[in-house]
């Protein structure tokens, strides 16, 4: 399978919660990377645990059980490169919006590797001496 629709078949199952399904598209040394947290998960089994987890923490507030929370997952880009995807997608939940953009790396029809970075919009405050060259974005 090309790795466009591996990574799109894995966002599709991670939005179902069909952990079997995403583990049948990571290989079994996977190492995904998530610098923004400054952590790798290193092995599909953990990467399943991470997603799939039954007691998140306790901040983290997604209104359901599971690390990924009640929200849908919409795929805003997914663009690809030989083996490299490039994804941006949202992740709404109760009281916060979670965005991602993902490196995915496919090789033989399932993702060896990613690089992730997750945050909030407006997170991250503009300092105020670029407020005369810069306009507010608004959300798509």
């Amino acid at each position: 399978m090309e790795p466009l629709k591996v990574v799109a078949q894995l966002w599709e199952r991670i939005e179902a919660r069909d952990w079997d399904g995403v583990a049948g598209l990571v290989a079994e040394d996977a190492v995904i990377e998530w610098p923004v947290s400054g952590e790798r998960i290193v092995g599909r089994a953990n990467f399943i645990a991470v997603l799939s987890d039954e007691a998140p923490d306790p901040d983290f507030d997604a209104g359901t059980s599971s690390g990924t929370g009640a929200g849908t997952v919409e795929v805003l880009r997914i663009l690809a490169d030989g083996d490299l995807v490039v994804t941006e997608v949202e992740i709404p939940e109760e009281h916060v919006l979670y965005r991602g953009l993902s490196l995915w790396t496919v090789r033989d029809g399932l993702v060896v590797g990613a690089r992730e970075y997750w945050t909030s919009p407006g997170q991250d405050p503009a300092p105020r001496w670029r407020a005369g060259y810069v306009e507010p974005l608004v959300a798509d």
